[in-house]
């Protein structure tokens, strides 16, 4: 297997800093030892204006067979035969991938001590792979590498025998990338798609394999439109841990679009406390006055947006008058225990075609959210930014628009009351804020004004005489003429589709 990664320079920034960045002299031939053979590092040319790195992986079919055991690609059990005679050697995969990171380890970390600056600047690369297996062909690898900020991506199919032109192409291309780029990214993205387009690897996929991919796919995988595809390939096809990449990949894309730390929105598990407030009563006595203003606004069909681990859902399934119930939140770790709380995977049928948990951000519209009878936010708005509550606010009354609306939040007046807090805290470590009586009625009233709600509120909790209760609640209710219009508006929709089909 081969592989070379070129730039050019000039007297002021040389081309063979390229050494230093990948940590191999130019002025040396440097061997090492694999599990699976011999890896050699040279240069075939290196000056100020343009340097070459070649990566020479020799594989050794026996070492291969041996340490598979007889299974994976270089051991069919139909083919003994093809134990010792196979396209290993030659082309491009898992392999070489393997064979990348243990050789240019510090160059895919991005790490380089001699020119800390120049590992984080783009700089002029043409990598070049004179044999890639490509399952998908010429195309996948265009559809692959061309949103990756290459300028030119030229993969050219290899001929069976190009004394024999009829029999076609083979599945092996020539692929030569040209563009700036860091090189960290550079080396990252082929660790991952070497394999990916062999669409094959070498050695057992483990659960760890998820966390390789997201490190290596940082900065470019959340967002690449064949994002599925790559996982999936990535992960020979090992449905659970496809599944958890991907939704860790949804979460880093979420994070990034509002320009967060993932940590800081998957932040509805606290890993050190329970989330339930202390004392428990209050969570209780919280989850029991929505229950009753649901019932009292005959609801049927709800929404719990920011449902967390799942209490309210819990709570919701035990009254049949809720036929169905979507618990929305942004982090899977809640989900994944709310799952468990539910015992969804040992749920009755019935029952389970009533609750649905979906992995979603608040702030951002979704037309599936539309059609509710009641969407509830308990304890949710209080750990957002205050900019982000406009967003919020659209994508709930303005899109969404269920017929009634309920929204808990912390009064902060009532924190006083708290002999465990000190003064000037808020109850929990991501509060963003916390309001008092008139802030968020101020609020509530100024949302339904502007998106044709009424609101009324009601204290949970002990209302205390002096500083009010220690959980408020706006109870926001559709208007007639608001939602008779929106009944009108569906029917409409309704009559059109009709119409149009």
């Amino acid at each position: 297997m081969f592989l070379t990664i070129s730039t050019t320079g000039d007297p002021e920034r040389p081309a063979t800093d390229l050494g230093f960045l990948l940590h191999k002299h130019p002025e040396k031939a440097q061997t090492f030892s694999t599990s699976h053979g011999t890896a050699h590092v040279f240069y075939p040319e290196a000056s100020a204006e343009r340097c070459t790195a070649a990566l020479l992986l020799e594989v050794d079919p026996v070492a291969l067979v041996r340490r598979g055991k007889g299974k994976g690609r270089g051991g069919a059990p139909d083919a003994a035969l093809a134990q010792y005679v196979n396209d290993r050697p030659y082309a491009a995969s898992s392999l070489l991938s393997v064979a990348m990171s243990a050789v240019f380890k510090s160059a895919l970390n991005g790490v380089c001590r001699a020119l800390p600056e120049r590992v984080q600047a783009p700089m002029p690369l043409r990598i070049e792979v004179p044999a890639l297996p490509a399952r998908g062909g010429a195309e996948l690898v265009r559809k692959l590498f061309g949103p990756l900020g290459w300028t030119s991506v030229d993969a050219v199919a290899v001929p069976l025998d190009e004394q024999f032109p009829q029999w076609g192409d083979s599945r092996y291309v020539r692929l030569v990338l040209e563009g700036e780029l860091r090189l960290a990214d550079a080396l990252r993205q082929l660790y991952v798609l070497l394999p990916v387009l062999d669409d094959a690897k070498h050695y057992w996929v483990a659960p760890d394999e998820v966390d390789k991919l997201l490190r290596a796919g940082e900065g470019w995988l959340a967002t690449h439109p064949e994002q599925k595809l790559i996982t999936s390939r990535y992960l020979s096809r090992r449905w659970g841990l496809t599944r958890q990449a991907m939704q860790q990949l949804e979460l880093v894309r979420l994070a990034e679009s509002d320009d967060l730390d993932v940590e800081s929105i998957d932040n509805a598990v606290d890993e050190t406390t329970d989330t339930e407030e202390k004392p428990a009563p209050l969570a209780e006595q919280r989850r029991a006055a929505v229950l009753e203003a649901l019932r009292a606004a005959g609801a049927s069909r709800v929404l719990d947006l920011g449902c967390g681990q799942g209490q309210l859902v819990q709570a919701l399934l035990k009254d049949v008058a809720f036929t169905e119930i979507v618990g929305v939140d942004v982090s899977m770790r809640a989900l994944t225990i709310a799952a468990r709380r539910l015992k969804l995977d040992r749920m009755g049928e019935r029952q389970a075609s009533r609750v649905t948990l979906r992995q979603g951000s608040l702030t951002y519209t979704d037309k599936q959210l539309k059609g509710y009878d009641a969407a509830v936010l308990s304890e949710v708005i209080e750990h957002l930014d205050l900019p982000r509550l406009p967003a919020l606010e659209y994508a709930v009354f303005g899109s969404a628009r269920p017929r009634t609306v309920l929204v808990t939040t912390p009064n902060v007046e009532y924190n006083v009351r708290w002999e465990t807090l000190p003064a000037g805290h808020v109850r929990h470590g991501d509060h963003r804020f916390e309001w008092t009586r008139d802030e968020f009625r101020g609020w509530a009233r100024e949302v339904a004004q502007r998106h044709g709600y009424g609101v009324g509120f009601v204290p949970v909790g002990t209302d205390d005489p002096e500083v009010g209760p220690p959980t408020q609640m706006a109870v926001f209710t559709m208007t007639a003429a608001d939602e008779t219009a929106q009944r009108s508006g569906n029917r409409t929709g309704t009559e059109k589709e009709a119409n149009a089909a």
